[in-house]
């Protein structure tokens, strides 16, 4: 007799290989491997309680397998057609060695591509981290509509809230090197910072401006920051706004509050956010094209400019310079190869510099963030959302992952990492659209489904041997 595990084990076998070889015969990438998988799990199964019926079933099968090889070589023929022919605007960098999550990183491309055209968008880059290299990156359209300048690795782009995602790590660096606390309280560092409420004042630490817990209601001021009211003047009223809850218990999204480390740090270093970042994180990780400042970004010959979506299109719009004044919220630019490199940084195990201790500081989650479930609309089971130090900690489909998305005047930007799978993802674009926020969830479901269904495998692969034993 089977055991209900063994049973459960099977069924899922059966049903995965059914799966697998439909999808394998309509696209034509069936292999030989699957094929023996799946009749060697048909035997035992109840096709051979009926000959007839198993006879009927390889029949349909070879004729679908002889039909699909058919179809192979002519796919293969215009998948050629169209390397030789993809040269508008495009460009493409190949993995540099074959990688055991290639159907994966192949399928995201196709899909990708075609929401890409879909969408019209003008221009992007993504970049896939996995096992210590890039596993896939792809530049797509150009810089400016009307235009034929092409995106390309080194192009820079406003990575909005994801900004936010390497202040964290920038304040986990310091942290650990005893340059700043997390648990420092704000007020040693200004003095004449003031709250509405006393108590608040007192105890706001830094972890607290970094994960959205200061207790004043969310997105304070940012119509200021719109409004290019400097900081120093948006501070002096932060004493007018209503406090909903004391330091730590509560979740609310800030860009002023989160920015204010750029004050603490003046404070504390005499150097500013943005020579601090340069120091600790940009120039060791080559990410050399990034910075923080408007005018680095006007003055780069090499950037995407935004885009707005009108009747007939997406047409460009004039830089702008808001929310640089919020630099450690949303004020970094960067291109999608600075990006791969600060993704390879977090994703290396043996990393000099961002030890255990930092992850620890940076990704543990801080506060549950209720975000609604429109904001994840396009992950499928999202099992928890918390905010860590810069980072949103999303439990999905039994990972941890570590993410944040950002949007800012023409920009729109997505970041993931999810240690456990040793891999992580990143996408810019310079039209806002709802392309960005699928293409994380798209790669995370490709990638979790084959890993999940490698393990399914592995478990059955040791059940055979435990029996045969």
């Amino acid at each position: 007799m089977k055991s209900s595990k063994q049973k459960v084990l099977n069924k899922k076998f059966i049903q995965y290989f059914h799966i697998k070889l439909s999808f394998s015969i309509l696209r034509s990438d069936y292999t030989k491997f699957d094929l023996f998988l799946l009749l060697q799990e048909t035997k035992n199964s109840i096709w051979m309680k009926k000959p007839i019926s198993f006879i009927l079933f390889i029949s349909v099968l070879l004729a679908l397998v002889a039909f699909s090889q058919n179809q192979l070589t002519s796919s293969t023929s215009a998948q050629n057609l169209d390397e030789k022919i993809d040269t508008f605007g495009y460009k493409v960098q190949p993995p540099p060695a074959p990688l055991e999550i290639q159907e994966v990183v192949d399928d995201y491309s196709h899909w990708l591509s075609e929401e890409i055209t879909a969408s019209q968008t003008v221009g992007a880059a993504v970049a896939i981290i996995y096992d210590d290299q890039v596993a896939f990156t792809k530049c797509f359209g150009v810089k400016k509509a009307g235009e034929n300048d092409s995106i390309d690795e080194h192009t820079v782009f406003r990575l909005a809230s994801v900004s936010k995602t390497i202040t964290g790590v920038l304040a986990g660096i310091l942290d650990n090197e005893q340059v700043l606390s997390l648990d420092d309280r704000v007020v040693d560092y200004i003095p004449g910072f003031r709250l509405k409420n006393p108590v608040s004042t007192k105890n706001l630490k830094v972890r607290n401006l970094l994960s959205h817990t200061s207790g004043i209601v969310p997105h304070a001021y940012d119509n200021m920051v719109e409004s290019k009211v400097p900081m120093d003047v948006i501070m002096q009223r932060l004493a007018e706004v209503d406090v909903s809850a004391q330091p730590g218990q509560l979740y609310g999204y800030q860009n002023v509050m989160f920015s204010l480390i750029d004050t603490v740090l003046r404070a504390k270093t005499s150097k500013t956010y943005g020579e601090l970042l340069y120091e600790k994180v940009l120039a060791p990780y080559g990410m050399t094209d990034a910075s923080t400042d408007f005018l680095s970004f006007k003055n780069n010959p090499n950037k995407a400019y935004p885009h707005v979506k009108g009747r007939s299109g997406y047409w460009a719009q004039k830089l702008n310079d808001r929310y640089y004044s919020t630099a450690p919220a949303a004020g970094v630019n960067a291109s999608i190869s600075d990006m791969s490199n600060f993704l390879m940084a977090l994703l290396k195990e043996d990393d000099p510099v961002l030890t255990e201790d930092i992850h620890r500081a940076v990704f543990t989650p801080q506060v549950v963030s209720h975000l609604s479930r429109r904001y994840f609309r396009n992950w499928n089971r999202v099992e928890s959302k918390h905010y860590g130090i810069g980072w949103r900690i999303v439990g999905y489909k039994g990972r941890k992952v570590a993410y944040h998305g950002g949007y800012v005047n023409g920009y729109k930007a997505e970041i993931a990492l999810c240690e456990n799978e040793k891999t992580g993802i990143v996408f810019l674009t310079n039209s806002p659209n709802t392309l960005a926020t699928k293409t994380v969830p798209q790669y995370l479901d490709l990638l979790f489904e084959f890993q999940d269904t490698r393990r399914i495998l592995t478990d059955a692969e040791e059940l055979e041997t435990t029996n045969k034993s």
